[in-house]
């Protein structure tokens, strides 16, 4: 099996609009054009996996069968636009748990590479904090994309010069 290039997605902020510590269907809102912007992905023969931080899940603000059910309709969505998901990786930890999974530890993508044969170098990491990026250093992926939000005040310490406002200006950079 050849190696595959991937595109790593955060959730909150990138795939859906960041309302904190979301879990309900009725609350959950895809950003603009996210669903246009995959497809470009995958037509260059990208495969999609999401990375997300649940710490709502270790402090008690949701339930792992919350975010699951969250999870398998975001996914048939995703479906219904044509637009597979290979995977969903996330973190139900808190920050304090000094766990190896919550980014910007590099425990989710490591995960994936052990279950799928995944190509780094060529591969993307889109995130819309600061951790996101440094999740994507971590785990020597090169290539990362931070889309601007309020997460993203001191720009001069992220180690990205991919810097845009929306998941669609992505594809002005993700050509091949």
């Amino acid at each position: 099996m050849n190696n595959k290039k991937t595109i790593f997605l955060d959730r909150d902020g990138v795939i859906n609009i960041d309302k904190h510590y979301l879990y309900k269907i009725e609350d959950f809102e895809f950003t603009n054009k996210l669903f246009e912007t995959c497809k470009h992905f995958q037509s260059l023969g990208y495969q999609i996996i999401v990375i997300t931080n649940q710490s709502g899940i270790g402090r008690g603000y949701f339930s792992e069968e919350d975010f699951n059910k969250l999870t398998t309709w975001m996914i048939k969505e995703f479906k219904n636009n044509n637009i597979d998901i290979l995977d969903v990786f996330y973190c139900p930890h808190e920050p304090n748990d000094n766990c190896e999974c919550r980014k910007p530890k590099p425990g989710m993508i490591n995960e994936a590479c052990k279950k799928y044969e995944i190509d780094l170098n060529n591969s993307w990491m889109i995130g819309d904090k600061p951790s996101d990026i440094e999740v994507a250093f971590n785990a020597g992926i090169s290539n990362s994309i931070l889309i601007n939000s309020e997460y993203t005040n001191n720009k001069d310490e992220i180690k990205t010069n991919n810097i845009v406002t929306t998941i669609e200006e992505t594809i002005n950079i993700i050509k091949e």
